[in-house]
């Protein structure tokens, strides 16, 4: 069986990635403000949505068209100053440490053998090695991959570290010392004002593992966490009050964001629940080969060992036209298999369940090449990490609410801007958001807002984002900042 998952028709990925969409421009020469905001020493910290990380990978251009690099160009218009960046040395996007390469190269968009449009790692050689530590300080201290407590932890860009997981590659290239902290460093260059959007990774890496970390809710101890577990709501609430007094002690203000949603964004709704279409007798025949399962869960609901309801969630059944794929799912009750052993806990997907993004590289295709039977997602189930089920969502919400209420009562607390980025990615998810040119969406690779990675936006998303940033600020210090052109930033590549 062909791999069902067609991202879109190509000629559409080239008009959007190649159209030339202009707001009305900015007036040259206009006179800005920036109101009781003191812009000549902006500072911005936080993950890989303040580094400009975009299709996967960190890489020159995406830099260039950073959030806070956008938002610094516009702020230079009213009286703020030099803006610098812990630039990569290429548009390839990997990582070496030491010659050895460490992270992937970026994604762009090319054709699969049978011609469909995706997204594939760009061919190269990557040439920034960690090893060649950049000298002075940077105004851009995103650090991809970052959670809240990493920004406050000593030692995060020790070099020694980053083979085990203790340090971060992309922080020990601009680190001002083995042991130095994030927060500090940004600190020590004594902001006038700063950015700070962290958070996103306390519960993203969870979500988009499938929720194979574990949500450490109770748990006080980030030393403890693994790197796909949730963190704590008292640990962020903690660090992140820290991270906002040590950036405010020397600023005249800030601005601030609040974490999205996982299900607005394209890595979790790319991919349908019912992405399997067969013909009647190939249905048919699947049916057979899970007769004896289904026959097992009517054997247990007569016994009382499981309720009507979970044998009727777990009953595999395809037929005629676009079926539900077959996944794992562990909160089922685990039941004695007379063959020896246990059964599978697998059920058919709902339309509660989110297929994650990188399952369509194997959904529909053969897990062993020899056996026909073997499709992944009807013989053989999608595995716990490709699929954040109800209760993974539910666990990520709970965390994510307590987080926002925690951004917003700091902001609040401190006079900060304050930008809805939840509400933003919703309205793009929900119904787009138009400009002057054009519109944005989160359909993956034609909406224009969302990178090939389906998790960071593109510049133009980006640039959208500098300008909600803009506005905020605007309000709450009585600047008069000017908007960026969002339709002159570009969207996916189709080449380097």
């Amino acid at each position: 069986m062909k791999n069902y998952i067609k991202y879109m028709a190509l000629s559409a990925v080239l008009l959007t990635a190649c159209e030339a969409e202009l707001d009305n421009p900015i007036e040259d020469g206009g006179v800005y403000s920036s109101g009781s905001a003191d812009l000549s020493n902006y500072v911005a910290v936080g993950n890989s949505l303040t580094a400009g990380y975009a299709d996967g990978a960190l890489y020159v251009t995406g830099q260039q068209n950073s959030l806070p690099n956008i938002l610094a160009g516009q702020f230079a218009l009213a009286g703020g100053g030099e803006f610098t960046q812990p630039l990569v040395d290429d548009n390839t996007g990997g990582l070496l440490a030491n010659g050895t390469q460490i992270q992937p190269n970026r994604f762009v968009l090319a054709l699969d053998a049978d011609g469909n449009p995706g997204p594939v790692r760009l061919q190269g050689t990557a040439t920034t090695d960690i090893a060649n530590g950049l000298e002075g300080s940077f105004n851009n201290m995103g650090v991809p991959g970052a959670k809240s407590f990493h920004l406050v932890a000593p030692g995060y860009g020790n070099i020694g570290g980053v083979l085990t997981g203790a340090s971060n590659p992309y922080f020990v290239r601009f680190a001002s010392a083995a042991d130095a902290t994030i927060i500090g460093d940004a600190a020590a260059q004594s902001p006038s004002f700063f950015s700070l959007w962290i958070g996103n990774n306390d519960i993203l890496s969870y979500a988009t593992s499938g929720g194979t970390g574990v949500d450490r809710t109770g748990n006080l101890d980030p030393s403890s966490y693994g790197p796909n577990d949730i963190t704590d709501p008292n640990v962020f609430a903690s660090v992140y009050s820290q991270e906002v007094q040590a950036l405010a002690a020397s600023a005249s203000g800030g601005v601030v964001f609040n974490i999205p949603d996982v299900t607005s964004i394209p890595f979790f709704t790319t991919v349908p629940y019912n992405a399997i279409p067969l013909d009647a007798a190939t249905a048919a025949g699947v049916n057979q080969a899970y007769a004896q399962y289904n026959g097992g869960l009517a054997q247990y609901a007569a016994l009382g060992a499981i309720t009507p309801e979970e044998r009727d969630a777990r009953t595999i059944n395809f037929q005629e036209g676009q079926n539900a794929v077959v996944i794992e799912d562990e909160n089922l009750t685990t039941l004695p298999n007379p063959a020896g052993g246990t059964l599978p806990n697998i059920r058919q997907a709902t339309p509660e369940d989110l297929i994650v993004l990188t399952a369509s590289s194997t959904l529909g295709t053969l897990a062993d090449p020899s056996n026909p039977s073997s499709v992944i997602g009807v013989g053989v189930p999608l595995g716990d990490a490709d699929v954040l089920i109800p209760e993974e969502q539910a666990a990520v919400v709970a965390a994510q609410t307590s987080y926002n209420a925690t951004i917003q009562a700091v902001a609040q607390a401190n006079g900060l801007a304050f930008v809805d980025a939840r509400a933003i990615l919703n309205q793009l998810a929900s119904s787009g958001i138009s400009y002057d040119a054009g519109t944005l969406t989160s359909t993956f690779a034609t909406g224009g807002a969302f990178s090939l990675d389906g998790v960071h936006p593109t510049p133009r998303g980006y640039a959208y984002l500098a300008n909600q940033a803009i506005a905020a600020i605007n309000e709450m210090y009585g600047s008069t900042i000017p908007t960026v052109n969002i339709g002159s930033y570009g969207t996916v590549n189709i080449s380097n």
